[in-house]
């Protein structure tokens, strides 16, 4: 019995070292791209400066009010506030410039905030100079109220995500920094990924028109239903 025993445990044992000693049945090393999901390509770009975030002072910083100012409507490009360097000017020979990294621009007297999509450069296609202070014609268009932030399933939850993530899949661009504003700044951008906690809501806004417009209702997908 106990030359069994033995006989059984030696066997085992071989066995286990032998698997152990085999190579992988598939090479995960490979010089192929894998891509990665469209929602998630954006959100480590800029990882490398969530520790110097993390330290920066937050005083000084300008509110979501101003933030939101700059909108047309929640989720609308920003119009560009300032005048251009250059009419023709885009991309990384005038936006990018101040865009891209951020930092204090002295003829301003603010920080820059950071475009979550450098790479594309054709800034002028979405965000546009104000050169109106007021609408030159009245229309029924009626701004919608902003997004619910710090919004939890329970006390201590993470929040949710309460915007969609087209073109704004790099968290760290708009939630830290010195441009960030003060009610959505991070407290933890060091962190990086930031969708292993967050996840977009999946809420409705219902809009009710007056009795000019041709439309008595309308209903906005406000986050992104992945």
């Amino acid at each position: 019995m106990f030359v069994l025993l033995m006989a059984s445990a030696i066997y085992v044992v071989d066995i286990s070292l032998k698997a152990d000693q085999e190579p992988p049945k598939q090479d995960i090393a490979s010089d192929e791209y894998i891509s990665s999901i469209s929602t998630e390509e954006g959100v480590f770009k800029r990882s490398e400066y969530g520790l110097e975030y993390g330290t920066m002072s937050n005083e000084d910083r300008r509110s979501l009010e101003e933030y939101y100012k700059n909108r047309a409507f929640p989720g609308a490009p920003p119009i560009i506030p300032h005048k251009l360097l250059s009419e023709q000017g885009i991309g990384g020979k005038a936006c990018l410039q101040c865009h891209e990294n951020g930092g204090f621009v002295d003829q301003f007297n603010a920080f820059a905030p950071v475009t979550p999509h450098p790479e594309l450069i054709n800034c002028k296609q979405c965000h546009v100079p104000s050169k109106v202070k007021n609408q030159f014609s009245q229309t029924n268009w009626k701004k919608f109220a902003h997004p619910d932030i710090h919004q939890s399933a329970l006390p201590g939850s993470p929040p949710v995500i309460p915007h969609s993530l087209q073109l704004r899949e790099n968290c760290l661009a708009c939630h830290a920094g010195p441009a960030a504003p003060q009610e959505i700044l991070v407290s933890h951008p060091e962190r990086i990924n930031c969708r292993q906690c967050h996840v977009p809501g999946n809420s409705e806004l219902t809009i009710e028109w007056d009795s000019t417009s041709q439309w008595t209702k309308s209903k906005i997908e406000w986050a992104s239903k992945q």
